[in-house]
């Protein structure tokens, strides 16, 4: 399915599955609000739907999911919630 959607897969790192319970480092770069917002861009929510959940503005709320892509290194939102799910199941 992966294959099919053009999605990356990840490579095992040392033999380890990419489904490991291991803890993705590049999540420990985030502050407290980035991973809230990393969690709701996770749920699907657009910007605008993140900042009235916050009680922040649309324009902060995009600079934060910018931030987030940025830290974690994807090139884009879905990338980085499929990074928060496997990190949190």
């Amino acid at each position: 399915m992966a294959r099919r959607g053009r999605l990356p897969l990840q490579e095992p790192v040392d033999g380890m599955s990419p489904h490991s319970s291991q803890r993705d480092p590049r999540l420990d770069a985030l502050t407290r609000r980035e991973r809230e917002v990393l969690e709701l861009v996770g749920m699907g929510l657009t910007n605008r739907q993140i900042a009235r959940r916050l009680g922040i503005s649309e324009r902060t709320a995009a600079v934060h999911v910018s931030n987030v892509i940025a830290k974690l290194g994807v090139g884009n939102r879905v990338e980085a919630a499929r990074i928060d799910r496997r990190d949190n199941g």
